[in-house]
């Protein structure tokens, strides 16, 4: 009776979304990779082996009560640190970066590990302190906790991940009840120090920004504001708007987009997907592309205000954040509206962990979904 109850509940649209979703993303990441060329097709494979497994995974989140998993908030919290640590100690370097752990030929990437890992941990440590969330002590201790992996993950480099990490927390101390006095506080301290840093990128003599930030990343913020800074690096994003934009409105079709089909566009499986989309299925495929991630986004946002308790509310809005974030910077890297900061598009990027990663947190997502508060006569 209670598997019954659960399959009632179960929302199939979200499933049959997110499967539409990843199969898309096999499908681009065959072209982004050429294998109708005869490229070396290692790539397309393992997109489909991670997505099938991703599949599974996110059944077993569905299915193991989201409760039982937020008991271990704080063992997963220090799991989280501690792979954030060793992959450091490690020392792993690919292209200038410390972001994998690497097994018998196998690797996975802790940053996007970390995200989910926040999720779980700040909707427990939120509900458990519901009544004092905005007692200055509670709510220090809530930006300390976000502030730990979220450092680690800045000096991997990876600015991406960890602003991510960084609006993951903070949304979901929002929906935790925090006042908005507190917001107020926050604001007035961020928004003039993100002026004074949007000011100090522009100048020609920077006071800080460029001991703060890493070179990579100094100069991606750098190309945004100014192109002509250095014109080779921007290229990329060049090329990206080029294919984009000639792919009109129904595209050039499937393996017919000839920027992308001709390499000019780098990591156009990953970062810039988009650009794959926008050339070869044109206007039409990007915005069912976004559709689909809306749909999804908002029936995670449904899942929340439906949830029986606090702890299920906030894991379910903290998913939709994050899935909400990293789609937006993705697309807005793809169209140069924000600087290259290597973010995947869910479900639709290469990559083994951020697949897992967001099908588990849809998993969770569907846990939620089927859970239902208990009535008087339950106990």
């Amino acid at each position: 009776m209670k598997i019954r109850r659960h399959f009632e509940s179960f929302d199939f649209l979200l499933v049959v979304l997110i499967l539409a979703a990843a199969a898309a993303g096999v499908v681009i990441i065959g072209s982004a990779t050429r294998i109708n060329l005869g490229f070396d097709r290692s790539s397309y494979r393992s997109q489909m082996i991670w997505a099938s497994s991703g599949f599974v995974l996110m059944l077993v989140s569905a299915f193991v009560d989201y409760n039982f998993i937020c008991k271990f908030y704080i063992p997963i919290y220090l799991a989280n640190i501690f792979l954030l640590v060793l992959v450091l100690l490690l020392d792993r370097t690919t292209r200038g970066v410390t972001r994998w752990l690497g097994f018998a030929g196998f690797g996975i990437q802790p940053s996007e590990f970390a995200k989910i890992f926040m999720i779980i941990f700040m909707a427990k440590f939120i509900d458990k302190k519901k009544d004092s969330i905005n007692n200055i002590l509670v709510f220090l201790s809530c930006i300390a906790l976000v502030a730990v992996p979220a450092a680690l993950i800045f000096i991997q480099p990876s600015l991406s991940a960890c602003v991510v990490v960084v609006v993951i927390g903070a949304f979901m101390m929002y929906a935790g009840g925090l006042s908005y006095k507190k917001i107020l506080i926050s604001l007035a301290v961020m928004l003039p120090l993100l002026a004074f840093l949007y000011l100090d990128f522009q100048s020609e003599t920077p006071l800080i920004v460029d001991r703060i930030f890493f070179a990579h990343q100094y100069e991606r913020f750098k190309l945004l504001f100014n192109p002509e800074y250095n014109p080779d690096a921007y290229r990329q994003t060049q090329n990206s708007l080029h294919a984009i934009g000639s792919g009109m409105l129904t595209g050039k079709g499937l393996y017919g987009g000839p920027v992308n089909q001709a390499g000019y566009i780098y990591a156009s499986y990953n970062d810039f997907v988009l650009s794959v989309i926008g050339e070869e299925f044109g206007f039409i495929g990007c915005i069912a592309l976004l559709a689909a991630m809306f749909l999804i986004i908002a029936k995670c946002m449904i899942i929340a205000g439906r949830a029986p308790d606090l702890c299920g509310r906030l894991l379910a809005s903290g998913v939709a954040c994050m899935l909400f974030f990293q789609t937006f910077v993705n697309v807005g890297v793809a169209t140069d509206l924000l600087p290259n900061t290597g973010m995947p598009l869910p479900f639709i990027s290469y990559g083994g962990s951020s697949m897992w990663i967001n099908m588990v947190a849809v998993g969770l997502v569907l846990n939620v979904g089927m859970s239902k508060s208990k009535s008087i006569f339950e106990g």
